[in-house]
């Protein structure tokens, strides 16, 4: 193989296929890059199986040489974030309180992946139970960004995103429920992608936890579309329990050609002001789409009310959700700050603690809301086939960590700060841009769109219909002919 560095999942195991390389050998440069680069540096990848995905990378050669096939991904060595369970795996999600705790089974996801050839060869960091926008944690300590190593990677599949972009492995599996998989896929230059609730299972059999929720999902990070695409297509299906009826076929891309979208942007908003770094690029791919000829309605809007109440809903959905987690007497004194906060405090950050305590008939209304705003959001992609949005408001920040007993209480009282072109803003707004689909269970995919002046990637959200996940992730690989993927990190390149 003429070029390892940096080749996409696709590529490679094109070259796995015609034996230009083998997986052993793949599986020792991932292992070379680790030592280089990650130890004491990046820090993403926080567990190593070495010996097993050795054993298993062998027997894949030996398989293909007799011309067996394991699958769409026979062979090809990847890592998966900390927090999804892998059997026999230290699966403690952050907390020193799970160390020694080993998953008993593999996730769904996890076992898809290693049922077509994938060899799974170590863990990704993550912050405790995924709640940060950055990635850190008692057990395993901070993940750098391979840009710039005193800016964070993103949260919570930070990890996934910074081994990625360092070319520490080939295709990444994270988790999104606060732009989890978005906002690194950002911050770290790299492609990413937020299925559309429910198409990838969660559910495992018995005796891992389990807990459902209306929000969150399993989805893959990579080095390019394509490579989301393969993913998704090994992934996708049913829960455990309805597979024995039910089954998934996700539909082709809209169109097969860029110049037949149907693309509309909403690139600032008063509520979520965007940062001129980020501004820029932003405004810049819509210039080269226009001169492209490839129509975008800056101006066009769903019919779903204004930004704020958008957001309220649903921060209230993902404190609820959150409350699930917490302690019987934490929420019991929720409850209690609540009803001393007053019906008529309706700002967000008053029903940041009124919702992690909510009422299941409040919830009801909330979701009769949510399922509206669902609906307008159809009516909308009927006239379009995409909505560019920005993904968070910022390039990525600087390491601003808090301790666990802190972290418990996220994000209800948090005093951190983030600069929105010289003004101080809630850390958590952060989550503004990605509350659209997560709340609506629209896909959405992040596709790299080149640098800010201050020399960090920057990222755009390609939003698209419910079930529309082959077109949003066909939109950013068409966007990456025309404007170009992803480009290693310059500091790595150079050093």
């Amino acid at each position: 193989m003429d070029k390892i560095e940096y080749s996409s999942a696709c590529e490679l195991l094109d070259a796995l296929q015609r034996r230009v390389i083998s997986s052993r050998e793949l599986l020792e440069y991932y292992f070379s890059r680790i030592e280089k680069y990650d130890v004491n540096s990046i820090n993403s990848i926080v567990y190593l199986d070495i010996q097993r995905a050795i054993q298993q990378a062998e027997a894949a050669d030996a398989a293909r040489m007799k011309g067996e096939n394991w699958g769409k991904l026979h062979g090809l060595p990847m890592t998966v974030k900390e927090l999804i369970e892998v059997k026999n795996f230290p699966w403690i999600e952050g907390d020193s309180r799970n160390v020694g705790r080993i998953g008993e089974v593999n996730s769904p996801t996890v076992e898809a992946l290693i049922q077509e050839g994938a060899i799974v060869f170590g863990l990704s960091n993550s912050p405790q139970y995924g709640r940060d926008v950055q990635t850190y944690n008692d057990v395993y300590g901070i993940t750098s960004n391979p840009w710039d190593l005193t800016k964070t990677p993103g949260g919570s599949s930070g990890g996934s995103a910074a081994a990625l972009a360092a070319d520490l492995t080939s295709l990444e599996l994270g988790s999104d429920i606060g732009g989890s998989i978005r906002t690194p896929a950002h911050y770290c230059g790299v492609y990413g992608h937020k299925p559309t609730l429910g198409i990838i299972p969660k559910m495992k059999p018995l005796p891992s936890p389990q807990i459902q929720d209306d929000l969150s999902v399993v989805g893959p990070l990579s080095r390019s579309a394509k490579d989301l695409d393969l993913a998704l297509s090994v992934m996708a299906g049913p829960e455990y329990h309805h597979s024995s009826a039910w089954q998934l076929n996700l539909p082709k891309p809209r169109h097969t050609s860029l110049s037949d979208y149907r693309v509309a942007a909403w690139l600032d908003d008063p509520l979520f002001p965007v940062d001129e770094t980020v501004s820029k690029r932003l405004k810049m791919t819509v210039e080269i789409l226009l001169s492209n000829g490839i129509a975008v309605d800056e101006m066009a809007r769903p019919a779903i009310g204004n930004f704020e109440e958008v957001y309220r809903i649903y921060f209230s959905l993902l404190m609820s959700g959150t409350g699930l987690e917490m302690p019987h007497k934490y929420l019991l004194d929720l409850g209690i700050k609540e009803d001393a906060l007053g019906l008529e405090q309706l700002d967000i950050g008053a029903n940041r603690f009124r919702s992690a305590a909510v009422r299941h008939r409040d919830w009801l209304i909330l979701n009769q809301r949510r399922h509206q705003i669902r609906a307008e959001w159809s009516n909308f992609f009927n006239k379009f086939d995409i909505m560019l949005m920005p993904v968070t408001s910022i390039t990525a920040p600087e390491h601003n960590p808090i301790s666990v007993t802190q972290n418990d209480a996220l994000p209800i009282k948090d005093a951190r700060k983030i600069l929105v072109n010289g003004e101080k803003r809630s850390y958590w707004d952060q989550l503004g841009w990605i509350s659209m689909a997560t709340m609506a269970h629209l896909p959405a995919t992040v596709a790299p769109i080149g640098c800010s002046e201050n020399g960090l990637p920057v990222g755009i959200q390609i939003v698209g219909p419910y079930l529309g996940d082959r077109t949003t992730i066909d939109f950013a690989q068409s966007l990456s002919e025309l404007i170009g993927g992803f480009v290693p990190p310059v500091p790595l390149v150079n050093k």
